[in-house]
């Protein structure tokens, strides 16, 4: 009843009641649905009731109550109140129901309690009633009333006694403050005392006739007001209190001594605002001490785990002792500077010997990475990738034959690596995973369709984070450091030794294949051991999962079955590591972070792992197929007249070229047991012949037309570049255009061409090697090309290389150079991929989306004639408009039909796509056949809201931060983790046949 007569005489916006307008009635409306929270523009049009913003410019008054907030990368722009409407609250608003009542009342006072203000929430000061209802205000005076409220309060004046509820005791002070405030009004508008016929007040202070009451309404709210079990309510009553205090000042002041009954007035509200801040000291005081006995306790507590654990203590103490006087005695930075900055070669420092315990998600036991201990496993997800790819023409390999050993710098075609970071012990993941398995057998009996991941691919979801995986990386030591006693031959003296054990494996394998060995027999370097079966040195479920990982990069980079024996196998793994660092180099290069120090920890922890993993695979790999991989990769630097079909220098990356040599001459050192030779030397030189070949392959493929004929300066960069320029003319005559000026311009080229190789080259090395990098590559900067030469142990002048080894290198580019793949690539009949190779960005996309509408309506079925395409659909990456969800456009794919988006996946982006259904606007992200979901578009209309089904039927406009959010989770490779997570939170996305898309 009480809530009833709240209704009757609150609710008077509307006209003919009230006296308001339209427009009042409408924003009323608009101020209590903000009151609830922030709302899009959409939501707030369908909460508002459907006649009433018929007549009215809806814009203008939502503009008149509300600011708009637009939205960011995610979200909706939403509407939220202004402070000054606050005061325009009322609780018991007549479209609220008992949900929208509760979070408006949360929501208002936290704003309340954020801005410092008490807490109560009084009703509104209502508009005048109407001369036919004015009336009505009477009800709020009405003895039936007082002695309900009266009733209400004197049962709340005792805990235990009545049946009154919170709700009640809240409405009833509710309607008390109404009353009030149509007294003031009354009292405020009135020109005479005789003008005023509501007297709340005054029949508030008689006492009361109920028959438990023995006092007045207004002592009963006086005696609340300190109750403890009403301290919600507290502030409600104070300002109750205040309200009755001006109200009688107001009436004092109209009669002839309003001097005094003011500075009577004035008494009480201080009186009031007196014992509020008393009893606040009070309860702060009270707090104080209740902390202040925690904190007592949770001291004796620590004196007495401390006194229990002497021991442990002790020898805490101990060891930071033992590292504080370490520290003290060991040398300044700056004389570590030299050999602590230096990532590959004998002068390469790695990590002090420290302990590298991790802890499992699954068993929360802590495990400490041996090469000899428990397998540590990282859950991982590997996949097919274009998003480097410079030539999406270029035809998926046969798997049967295709060698991956020389990667195209076009990257078409590449296998990248991500984790969720999650480490598991290897048992106990496979105990997880065994579970999966069975839970996927027995739902498969059930029901038929899809998940979210597909176990007979060997996907499962991470444990803890539910990140989409399909295999697990093991967790290796550190690299050991340089053994300083062996020797360090020069480049010459190396590349003498390795021809001479490379003879001998090939004069080896002649005598086992044959069985007959022609010509003499080669010189065998002192302790080198082709028939020696070199020592695992990791345990036997530590080589399970090397062999687990290697299986899955093989499987999904060549689409084929497993099979350990197959050669192939440590070039994939080589291959997942090189093409994973190179897109994120990419990716920090055009976020202009830093090289090292920005990477979050899951890429971070990936990269080690997947590095380290990387340098050890060969342990698993057939015995002599390593060595023979490392043969033909030297080949291409070298030539070897005993290898045959070697590709040009313009047609391998020289990164990958690299990564494969550096880790597949482990397999060729381990045979050598003299102990005297470092494998670091081997790297650091192996790093300088390449950088060589990569300055090559970059002087052949910059463009020097647009070279500037300005005055050169004498800088020694200018005559080697113009030296070293002149040598490659010399052997390929007029392929190469004639260069007399602009060698400054020239070798800037150049620098700029080569960075990526060093930034690539950089994090390889300090992942492979466990090397803190220098301080100036922690920082983003344009100046760091001296910090990375130091770092990779090369000359800031990388054309001092050439110049310091004219003698070996001058033949080897001369045999480069004769290759007849350079001179049919020159003369345009292969791709030229100049270098820096462009970062791949998704199509530009017109601002206005009436401009895709426009197109996609011209867009007609390309194997129907001149029929319209019901679904025309963009692809993001490549700009194709395809016909989709369409029979007419379905093609075969491994066997099924699938639609016209599925099918383009796999020639566009090896297996994932992302789409703009343009007559949905929706994005739409694919990958393989039975997975899919669609994200909110790019294209946001006024209000900062997508238009998903074009059913508002609002201009649409580009938003740029959005589309490069899609970006770069394209860039990020992070599709199929989106998909996995929206496939997971809502299983109608599974039933979908994303086949036929």
């Amino acid at each position: 009843m009480l809530h009833l007569i709240i209704m009757v005489v609150g609710e008077r916006y509307v006209p003919g009641v009230g006296q308001v307008e339209l427009f009042d009635e409408v924003r009323r409306e608009i101020i209590h649905q903000l009151s609830i929270r922030p709302m899009a523009h959409s939501e707030l049009v369908k909460a508002l009731p459907e006649n009433g913003n018929k007549e009215t410019g809806l814009e203008q008054v939502i503009d008149s109550v509300a600011s708009f907030k637009k939205p960011g990368v995610t979200g909706r722009g939403l509407y939220e109140l202004r402070p000054e409407w606050y005061k325009h609250f009322n609780l018991y608003f007549h479209h609220y129901t008992r949900a929208d009542q509760t979070k408006a009342e949360e929501a208002q006072r936290k704003l309340r309690r954020q801005v410092g203000d008490d807490k109560a929430l009084p009703p509104p000061v209502p508009p005048p009633l109407c001369p036919l209802f004015a009336s009505l205000v009477n009800l709020l005076q009405c003895d039936v009333l007082l002695a309900i409220e009266g009733t209400v309060l004197q049962w709340a004046v005792e805990p235990g006694g009545g049946g009154w509820t919170e709700s009640m005791l809240q409405r009833t002070l509710h309607l008390v403050g109404m009353a009030l405030l149509e007294e003031q009004q009354q009292l405020e508008n009135s020109s005479t005392e005789d003008d005023i016929i509501f007297n709340y007040t005054s029949k508030i202070t008689r006492p009361g006739e109920g028959p438990s009451t023995s006092g007045s309404v207004l002592a009963l709210l006086e005696s609340l007001q300190n109750a403890p079990h009403l301290e919600v309510h507290k502030d409600m009553i104070t300002w109750i209190l205040k309200m009755v205090g001006n109200i009688k000042t107001i009436r004092e002041r109209t009669s002839s001594t309003f001097s005094t009954s003011a500075n009577q007035g004035w008494h009480l509200e201080e009186t009031m605002r007196d014992k509020d801040k008393a009893e606040r000291k009070r309860k702060a005081e009270m707090a104080r001490l209740r902390r202040e006995k925690i904190m007592a306790q949770m001291s004796e507590m620590q004196k007495h785990f401390i006194n229990e654990n002497k021991e442990l203590f002790q020898q805490s103490m101990e060891e930071l002792e033992a590292s504080t006087s370490a520290a003290e005695h060991s040398p300044p930075s700056s004389e570590l500077t030299c050999s602590s900055q230096v990532c590959v070669g004998p002068w390469r420092m790695g990590r002090a010997e420290r302990r590298q315990v991790v802890t499992c998600i699954l068993c929360q036991e802590e495990q400490e990475v041996k090469g000899h201990g428990r397998a540590m496993v990282l859950a991982a997800f590997i996949q097919r990738s274009t998003v480097l790819s410079k030539n999406r023409s270029r035809s998926l390999p046969n798997p049967e034959h295709h060698e991956p050993l020389f990667m195209h710098p076009d990257l078409s075609l590449g296998i990248h690596t991500a984790s969720c970071g999650h480490i598991m012990h290897a048992t106990c993941w496979q105990r997880y995973f065994e579970a999966v398995q069975l839970k996927e057998q027995r739902r498969q009996q059930r029901l038929r369709g899809h998940t979210s991941y597909d176990v007979e691919k060997g996907e499962f979801l991470c444990p803890l984070c539910e990140c989409l995986s399909n295999t697990v990386i093991p967790l290796l030591p550190h690299t050991c450091p340089p053994d300083g006693s062996a020797d360090h031959p020069s480049l010459e003296a190396w590349l003498k030794t390795t021809s001479q054990q490379i003879a001998v494996l090939h004069f080896s394998h002649r005598r086992q294949s044959d069985g007959v060995s022609e010509g003499a027999e080669p010189v065998v370097p002192e302790g080198f051991n082709v028939n020696l079966t070199p020592q695992n040195p990791f345990s036997s479920s530590i080589s399970e999962m090397i062999n687990t990982f290697s299986m899955s990069a093989y499987k999904v980079g060549l689409k084929v079955n497993p099979n350990e024996q197959d050669p192939r196998v440590p070039v994939l793994s080589w291959s997942t590591c090189a093409y994973t660092i190179q897109s994120i180099e990419r990716l920090l290069m055009d976020e202009n972070k830093p090289l090292f120090g920005s990477l979050p920890c899951r890429q971070d922890d990936c990269l080690s792992s997947l590095t380290r993993y990387s340098s050890a695979c060969w342990t698993s790999a057939p015995l002599r197929s390593v060595p023979a991989h490392f043969i033909r990769l030297l080949s291409v630097l070298v030539p070897d007249p005993q290898v045959e079909d070697t590709p040009c220098i313009l047609s391998i990356d020289m990164f990958h070229l690299l990564v494969y040599g550096v880790l597949s001459y482990s397999s060729l050192h381990s045979l050598d047991q003299s102990g005297r030779r470092s494998i670091d030397s081997g790297h650091l030189h192996l790093l300088h012949l390449i950088t060589v070949a990569h300055l090559v392959q970059v002087l052949l493929t910059t463009t020097t037309d647009e070279l500037c004929m300005d005055q050169d300066s004498e800088a020694p960069e200018e005559e080697l570049i113009c030296q070293l320029y002149s040598t490659l003319r010399k052997h390929l005559g007029s392929v190469l255009p004639e260069v007399s000026s602009g060698w400054w311009q020239l070798w800037s080229s150049v620098k700029a061409g080569v960075l990526p190789f060093l930034r690539t080259a950089a994090l390889f090395f300090h992942y492979l090697n466990s090397t803190a990098p220098p301080a100036d590559l922690l920082v983003a900067g344009p100046n760091q090309w001296e910090a990375l030469c130091s770092y990779l142990s090369l000359p800031s002048n990388l054309l001092l290389l050439f110049q310091s080894h004219h003698t070996l290198l001058e033949p080897l580019i001369h045999r480069w150079c004769c290759h007849p793949g350079v001179r049919q690539v020159l003369q345009g009949r292969g791709l030229i991929v100049t270098f820096p190779r462009e970062s791949n960005k998704l199509i530009n996309l017109p601002e206005d989306y009436s401009v895709l509408i426009n197109q996609a309506s011209s867009f007609t079925c390309p194997r129907s004639g001149a029929d319209k395409s019901r679904a025309p659909t963009l692809c993001l990456v490549c700009g194709t408009m395809l016909c989709s969800q369409s029979y007419c456009c379905q093609t075969e794919v491994d066997g099924e039909d699938v639609g016209a988006c599925t099918a383009h996946t796999f020639t566009c982006g090896a297996g994932v796509g992302l789409f703009l259904r343009v007559r949905e606007s929706q994005v739409l992200f694919v990958a393989g056949k039975t997975k899919g979901c669609f994200y909110p578009p790019p294209y946001l209309d006024d209000y900062g809201e997508t238009d998903q089904g074009l059913k508002r039927g609002n201009p649409l406009h580009l938003c740029l931060e959005r589309y490069k959010k899609i970006e770069h989770l394209w860039r990020q490779h992070g599709i199929a983790e989106v998909i996995g997570h929206a496939q997971e939170a809502n299983q109608a996305l599974v039933a979908i046949d994303w086949q036929h898309l």
